[in-house]
């Protein structure tokens, strides 16, 4: 399947295609920078199994939006990505945006991508073993298939390079930083970059006169405390291993834990990594899902497991907000993005909980429409006389990933 959509040179509302390469799965967004719009989207999913499918996504004129599932079964990046060319076959597309988990310390900024970066983005993966082969392969795919336009990688971990040496290092033998960079990188930051801009204009300040934490929530988890428009310390690590317990990923863990599993099970150390990342977290606490949707029902229906996970969740959420104040001198305020964090109220209630000694007070009416109904709120879930002000700002990391392709397309 080769039909490949209209390549045209920049103008002056130029249309960026978006794309997120995971390890099995691909999504993509074509978007215009200027004003945010989505023209059209979709997702491939369970891709190199027989369940493989693309579903498109197209908004409608007025409200809603048109969908179509197309099965693929046993596609892969590249046969995924054949399929979303058929559909954007009718749109025109000046440049693509690619997410990148990792640049580790050699990319601070947005690229714009050749054979030199392709190659030294890919010798990261060691590093974002989850994430980064995937948003390497992307790459390639997507150079093959679009080779006369300009494509930039965007990078996860480069908001975070703000962040001083006596937060990002690790208390391990200084060779192995010097040696193999083992150090703190952080990811999410293009979340957490955008919301705390976000959050700014909201409240009707410029970025360089907050002080603020960020709570990234979802499959993927990560808080982040940003200062003065700069991330000064955050959750993730080495790699997004680090920090919160997420979905499927254990979070903070002793390390000794690794060699007493394999003592008494004999499992690899790669298989228990893999555990780890794949089978931890939420999952492995509730033994039903990593979905935090699901596991609030049954928490609802009395499942004791399901309550453990959602507590743990929220405990070591509100733990870590707490540890990255020693970032700051003050906290001006508290934001909630990402999936669970724009839409579950029982997890920011239960969260704030646990803030106590930092003074929120929560607007119940307001956290249960996520701050979003009533007039003049800017997102705001907390009470007026709260003294932490606690604001819901959904994320947008395709408009970020868009407009930085841009600005580097005429830059």
């Amino acid at each position: 399947m080769n039909s490949t959509p209209t390549q045209v040179a920049c103008n002056a509302t130029p249309s960026v295609l978006v794309i997120n390469s995971g390890s099995s799965s691909l999504k993509f967004a074509l978007v215009t920078p200027e004003s945010g719009a989505i023209v059209v989207s979709g997702v491939a999913e369970r891709l190199n199994s027989p369940e493989a499918v693309v579903e498109i996504k197209t908004p409608k004129e007025g409200k809603g939006v048109s969908k179509e599932v197309v099965p693929i079964p046993h596609a892969g990046h590249a046969e995924a990505l054949d399929e979303m060319l058929r559909h954007l076959s009718a749109y025109h597309i000046d440049a693509v945006g690619h997410r990148v988990v990792n640049g580790g310390e050699k990319f601070n900024a947005s690229i714009l991508l050749d054979d030199a970066s392709e190659a030294a983005i890919a010798a990261c993966s060691d590093i974002a073993p989850v994430h980064a082969p995937a948003n390497a392969l992307g790459i390639h795919v997507a150079r093959k298939k679009f080779p006369n336009l300009p494509q930039v990688a965007v990078f996860d971990t480069a908001f975070h390079q703000s962040i001083p040496p006596h937060a990002y290092m690790y208390g391990v033998p200084h060779e192995w930083y010097e040696e193999h960079r083992v150090r703190k990188y952080g990811f999410h930051g293009t979340s957490h970059r955008f919301v705390s801009t976000q959050a700014a204009a909201l409240i009707g300040r410029v970025p360089e006169e907050l002080q603020l934490l960020t709570a990234h929530l979802g499959n993927g988890s990560s808080v982040c405390a940003i200062r003065e428009g700069k991330s000064a310390d955050t959750s993730m690590g080495f790699t997004p291993l680090e920090g919160l317990v997420m979905g499927t990923r254990c979070g903070d863990l002793d390390p000794n834990v690794l060699l007493f599993i394999q003592q008494r099970t004999g499992l690899c150390l790669s298989k228990i990594t893999d555990i780890l990342n794949k089978e931890s977290g939420l999952l492995g606490i509730s033994g039903i899902s990593s979905d935090m949707r699901t596991l609030l029902a049954a928490e609802t229906a009395e499942d004791a497991r399901a309550h453990l996970a959602v507590e743990v969740f929220c405990y070591k959420l509100a733990r870590h907000l707490l540890a990255l104040t020693a970032a700051l001198d003050r906290v001006d305020a508290l934001i909630f993005t990402g999936g669970i964090g724009e839409n579950s109220s029982p997890i920011r209630e239960r969260t704030l909980e646990h803030l106590r000694v930092l003074g929120p007070v929560l607007d119940s009416a307001l956290n249960a429409t996520h701050g979003a109904d009533a007039p003049d709120i800017h997102g705001r879930i907390s009470a007026a006389d709260s003294r932490l002000l606690v604001l819901v700002v959904p994320t947008n990391e395709e408009l970020v990933i868009a407009q930085e392709t841009a600005a580097l397309m005429i830059s």
